[in-house]
């Protein structure tokens, strides 16, 4: 290999040297000099994003199997922050005593599921797409059951994998039919050779339904609540915001470059899945008390409003999609973040348990209800802009019952985002929960969280740089 496929791959090679680095410190490391491996993990992925910001070279390796572009080069970036912020946010929680044995397994675990979805977003034909897919998945279950000394955490983890067996299952069947069918897997060769023929439309619905699972679409999303609950909290933000993100990137991906032949279908698809997605989950999320299953069925909620993006099928709806998963990265992380400080601290996650919090915690509440109003849509901040250009791009195709129904839902959302607002600010309580500081890494995560919230709804070059990158694609 030359110095440039180095390059091609410096986001998986030095991802991998990290992880490595880490398990040799952990090694030579005495008990109590276990907390030395937070700093060093930090240190070493902050030089990981520097030089993921560095200019790199365009191209392919092994085949055409690892593609490298901008778009995927930003794509990875846009991971790399918020896996950064999750590492900043989970500080409080990994130096309680009983993870102090384990801090570089959590640090591991969540390099290895997150090389996986680089080669995935990087992949060029549908070997390495299931590969990185399962080298992100595995290790997620054990994230989910990190905690295994609790019920609720052992069982999130013995419930993710087993469903993503299925949902694996599922898509590996999917696949087989693709190659089938055209003689290939690498996606130039079947997006030339793939039509509507009946037995390519079944391949096309058993990959998608694999895929749905991953992004917790409606009926592929009932593992999701029980999952999100029983995991630590930090883990449930990475499922919700990192997991979610790589593979919507990597959906709009396939669909616009693997199979735009079969668009009036998967237009179709993504027209029902959308609105069962939208609805169930905004209904559900009604109905919910625990914080944790509460934005379980927000993100499942937040998931069908991405589905009107993809069904654009232009670059518009290409760079909406990229635009509002940027957005839900930095509005779920101030969610979770705010989650995450007070359950490391007090222990509590019900909705109640946030009853006249403004009083006791004022910055938290104002954190915490900028990122409700984000991931409901109200203006000035991010979120709004995010919504909004998905719903011009899913007009600009002429679907505009479905922006309607969208525009309705996105209405329902407002009230049961604003009930975490009225608790924390109107709401009254008895025994509030207590004032505390949490660590300068706990609030430098927060920070990130509230500048991106603000700054990305406002500094319009972040949507003009991704419509660039997009332009090759079409």
């Amino acid at each position: 290999m030359t110095i440039n496929d180095f390059l091609l791959m410096r986001h998986e090679i030095m991802l991998v040297l990290i992880a490595l680095i880490l398990l040799i410190v952990d090694l030579n490391l005495k008990p109590t000099q276990k907390p030395w491996i937070i700093p060093v993990a930090m240190v070493l992925f902050i030089i990981h994003i520097i030089v993921g910001f560095l200019p790199a070279p365009e191209g392919t390796l092994f085949g055409g199997m690892f593609r490298s572009t901008p778009l995927i080069n930003m794509m990875k970036n846009v991971l790399n922050i918020g896996v950064f912020i999750i590492m900043l946010q989970s500080y409080t929680w990994i130096m309680k005593p009983e993870n102090r044995e384990k801090m570089s397994e959590y640090f591991v675990l969540m390099f290895s599921t997150l090389a996986g979805m680089y080669f995935m977003i990087s992949s060029g034909d549908f070997l390495m797409f299931y590969l990185g897919l399962e080298t992100a998945t595995i290790p997620m279950a054990a994230l989910a059951a990190y905690t295994h000394h609790q019920t609720k955490s052992a069982e999130a983890g013995v419930k993710l994998i087993l469903s993503s067996a299925l949902s694996s299952g599922i898509l590996l069947f999917g696949l087989s039919l693709i190659y089938g069918s055209t003689g290939s897997i690498y996606f130039t060769d079947v997006a030339a050779s793939f039509g509507a023929a009946p037995m390519q439309v079944l391949a096309f619905l058993f990959f998608f339904s694999g895929m749905a699972f991953k992004i917790s679409l409606v009926p592929f999303h009932l593992w999701t609540a029980d999952v999100y609950e029983g995991s630590p909290v930090n883990v449930t933000s990475y499922f919700s915001v990192i997991s979610k993100g790589a593979a919507s990137f990597i959906l709009i991906l396939i669909l616009y470059k693997v199979f735009f032949q079969l668009i009036e279908v998967w237009q179709n698809v993504l027209y029902i899945i959308s609105v069962l997605t939208m609805v169930v989950g905004n209904l559900f999320a009604l109905r919910q008390k625990n914080m944790k299953r509460f934005l379980a069925f927000s993100s499942i909620a937040q998931a069908g409003f991405i589905l009107l993006g993809m069904m654009a099928g232009s670059q518009m709806g290409m760079t909406s999609v990229i635009y509002f998963v940027l957005v839900y990265i930095f509005s779920n992380l101030g969610a979770f973040g705010v989650v995450s400080a007070i359950e490391a601290v007090t222990g509590k996650v019900e909705m109640s348990d946030y009853n006249g919090l403004y009083r006791t915690n004022p910055r938290l509440s104002l954190l915490m209800m900028l990122a409700m109003f984000s991931l409901a849509g109200i203006p000035p901040v991010a979120g709004f802009f995010g919504k909004f250009f998905l719903f011009t791009s899913a007009a600009s195709a002429g679907y505009y019952w479905l922006v309607f129904i969208a525009v309705l839902n996105a209405t329902v959302s407002l009230y049961y985002y604003l009930m975490v607002v009225k608790a924390m600010f109107i709401n009254k309580s008895d025994e509030p929960i207590a004032f505390f500081r949490s660590d300068n890494m706990t609030r430098a995560g927060l920070l990130l969280s509230a500048v991106g919230i603000v700054v990305i709804g406002f500094w319009s070059q972040v949507y003009e740089m991704i419509n660039n990158l997009s332009v090759g694609l079409f």
